[in-house]
């Protein structure tokens, strides 16, 4: 009699979860779910690009899959993905929360934050702040170009000899984005650079890595002590640090970096706050923050610039384009090149996750939901302006844009190419 009753009560409570597992009505169609497993069996814990190009062929540019009990709707392509988030942009602005990136920094600083006041109000604080501290302007070029001697000395002093650029690039991107925040730079052997470096290396591999699905899939484990937790703790305790040593040095009101200037916001929050004042400014705001900033301009920068690099070895007669016969063709042979390079890098090849602010529709269908842009299929999907061939490193004459950010880019590479050759060890001989 009890075992019939147990039996009973798990065969309702499977039905329970099966029914709302079900997709809604003129929902996205996608692969079988799986009560409370979603549709793992469906992807590779380690790398599910493919997985993803799969499903697209099978249920097309807009489909959806299970995060565990959570629904997410993938949207492929370059017609569905303009008008995701270009033309009904605000619908697509919000962040999912309560998966593995989200609860690391719970919904904190301005990359993982949901779309509305606060996130508007830090926003237009840290834009602010940059630009007076040189983004988009000559100031920061002038920050590059000094990098760059220290990139060039270092290649120099092992011209001739075997090296891997991996932390020479996350050294030089990271004193970069350190001396907006931070107004500090650090030598490449500065233990404090290398302890930040390090950790984000070993952060960034969590995130991209089956922890992160398993995590996103299965709550039921968020509540043990997992490996990830002590490696972003690192990272935020390197933070605090920064914070408190600026708190001891600071002048009020002659900020000397992003940090001393959200220092004196916070210090006129606190000095005009009232019941009826309500802010987003906080020291919990500030550490994450830091740490959107300095993780995200350095480890995006710093992969392009590493791959850049791969590309530059493996196709050397680009290397010789960026010579005569004018600079107005080396200019643009250039930007090409970083166009290409930023193509085939794919940095980011599932974006950040999106979520929808409100029901709406894409493509004929409604959603409200997790939203996954795979910009991998965008970025190689044929028939689509200069993408001739997506395949191919670079094809020219190639169609470029203005983008301030590309060109800054070429000021890197251009610098480092025109002043060194690299080259495979293994291949160089043939050239």
């Amino acid at each position: 009699m009890f075992a019939s009753l147990v039996l009973l009560w798990v065969f309702i409570w499977i039905a329970i979860l099966h029914f709302k597992s079900r997709r809604p009505k003129n929902f996205p169609p996608g692969p079988l779910n799986v009560p409370l497993l979603g549709s793992i069996f469906h992807l590779s814990l380690e790398n599910p690009l493919k997985d993803f190009e799969k499903l697209r062929k099978s249920y097309g540019d807009v489909y959806s899959i299970f995060l565990g009990r959570e629904p997410a709707v993938v949207i492929n392509g370059v017609k569905a993905m303009k008008e995701a988030m270009v033309t009904k942009a605000a619908d697509f602005a919000g962040r999912p929360q309560g998966l593995f990136v989200n609860e690391l920094v719970d919904g904190k600083g301005v990359i993982m934050a949901d779309y509305g006041s606060k996130w508007r109000e830090q926003r237009r604080f840290g834009l602010t702040t940059l630009r007076n501290f040189g983004l988009g302007k000559n100031s920061m070029e002038e920050r590059i170009h000094d990098e760059i001697k220290h990139i060039i000395s270092t290649l120099e002093k092992n011209i001739g000899k075997t090296m891997s650029p991996r932390v020479m690039f996350h050294n030089a991107a990271s004193n970069i984005i350190c001396q907006v925040l931070f107004a500090r730079r650090y030598t490449y052997d500065d233990e404090l650079i290398k302890l930040f470096v390090g950790i984000f290396n070993e952060v960034s591999k969590i995130i991209n890595g089956p922890w992160a699905t398993l995590y996103d899939s299965f709550p039921i484990i968020r509540n043990l002590p997992l490996p990830f937790q002590k490696a972003f703790k690192k990272m935020e305790n390197l933070s605090r640090r920064m914070v408190s040593e600026h708190r001891e040095t600071r002048v009020p009101g002659e900020p000397r970096d992003f940090l001393d200037c959200y220092l004196d916001e916070l210090e006129k929050v606190i000095y005009s706050v009232s019941c009826y004042t309500k802010s987003s400014f906080s020291e919990e705001e500030l550490i994450i923050y830091l740490l959107n900033l300095h993780f995200a301009g350095t480890d995006t920068t710093s992969n392009t610039l590493l791959t850049g690099f791969l590309y530059l070895m493996n196709y050397p007669h680009i290397q010789g384009n960026t010579t005569p016969p004018c600079l107005v063709y080396v200019i643009f042979v250039m930007q090409a090149v970083i166009h290409e390079v930023q193509r085939m890098t794919n940095i980011v090849p599932l974006s950040i996750f999106h979520r929808t602010t409100k029901d709406t529709e894409l493509m004929a269908y409604s959603i409200g939901t997790i939203v996954i842009p795979n910009l991998s299929s965008v970025l190689f999907e044929e028939g689509h302006g200069e993408f001739v061939r997506p395949g191919a490193f670079i094809k020219l004459p190639f169609i470029c844009g203005q983008e301030d950010g590309v060109l800054r880019l070429a000021v890197w590479v251009g610098s480092c190419i025109h002043k060194l050759y690299v080259c495979n060890p293994h291949t160089h001989n043939n050239f």
